[in-house]
């Protein structure tokens, strides 16, 4: 398992065909759950933690790891389960968002599936886990439940909600109230965020939960005879989603000719070098890393700037 993200050429090309590693583990129970493997650094057994006063409850402790030092996370309790039994010997799978390095200790690792985000769909409604998952999938005739880590990120570690007042502060928007934004991404967390931002700068948006709702949405309103890179300022993406992710949306809407002037952000807390190299393959007019208001704010004032020349 070290050395899971070995490969990166392989795995750029199965996202770049709606297809992605879902690495499988268990927590408390029997239910197994799945996390992209492209957001895991490394797996490891649970080394010896040093204790964090007054850390937040979900946090077992620190881990210190070739020079650096990470949180670790009982994932089991920051999804609202049982407390994985900390005398097993228990698991640790080392992730890195938007730059961000921490652990998610699991009680087992079980191994990696290769499958389509088309055999990918959303949660079922009634879960009583609903609200920490971005998907679900068959596998074996069980189902597995993806993890909505920024969820789970946001309510342990925090962050910024809003965009600054100084970054507001040069609102270009006064006189332009047909400005109008899409918005496509799969966790309620980073919608949220994102229409947060967008009503700061007073922009009205659209909301979709993925990249398949997307493409057909765009497609109706080019069938309806609407200039959709017109119609719409900017569609801020996802990548990872159910049913089609955001680099196959991406370069759907890139290819076509009638929407491939449409401004598209790809807006992801994966990070790496494999960002740039998608959005070159795909076609998007820019990375964006998520959960950085700020970041979000001047993208899409700049944005506006040259929308409105």
């Amino acid at each position: 398992m070290a050395g899971i993200l070995d490969g990166v050429d392989q795995r750029t090309k199965l996202a770049g065909h709606n297809r992605f590693e879902l690495l499988l583990f268990k927590l408390s129970g029997r239910q197994r759950f799945g996390i992209n493997v492209f957001k895991v650094q490394e797996v490891i057994q649970c080394p010896a933690l040093t204790q964090i006063p007054q850390a937040h409850s979900v946090i077992c402790g620190v881990a210190h790891l070739r020079g650096k030092t990470i949180p670790v996370m009982d994932l089991s309790m920051a999804i609202g389960m049982l407390p994985i039994d900390r005398e097993s010997d228990n698991f640790v799978i080392v992730t890195e968002y938007n730059r961000s390095v921490q652990g998610f200790m699991v009680s087992s690792v079980d191994r990696i599936i290769n499958i389509g985000w088309d055999q990918v769909n959303a949660p079922p409604k009634g879960a009583g886990r609903e609200g920490y998952l971005t998907a679900v999938t068959q596998l074996e005739n069980e189902l597995i439940e993806v993890i909505d880590v920024e969820k789970v990120m946001k309510e342990v570690m925090g962050g910024a909600e809003e965009a600054s007042a100084e970054v507001l502060a040069d609102n270009v928007l006064a006189d332009n109230v047909d400005d109008h934004i899409l918005i496509v991404d799969d966790s309620s967390v980073a919608r949220n965020q994102v229409k947060r931002v967008l009503e700061q700068i007073g922009i009205k948006c659209t909301v979709l939960q993925d990249g398949l709702e997307a493409w057909e949405h765009v497609s109706q309103l080019k069938a309806e005879g609407i200039n959709v890179a017109k119609y719409y300022t900017m569609i801020i993406s996802d990548v990872e989603m159910p049913r089609m992710d955001g680099y196959t949306f991406a370069a759907k809407v890139k290819e076509d000719p009638e929407l491939k002037d449409v401004y598209l952000i790809l807006h992801t807390s994966l990070s790496g070098v494999f960002n740039s190299t998608m959005i070159e393959k795909v076609g998007a007019n820019e990375f964006l890393a998520k959960f950085k208001p700020d970041a979000l704010a001047e993208s899409v004032q700049r944005r506006l700037r040259d929308f409105h020349k």
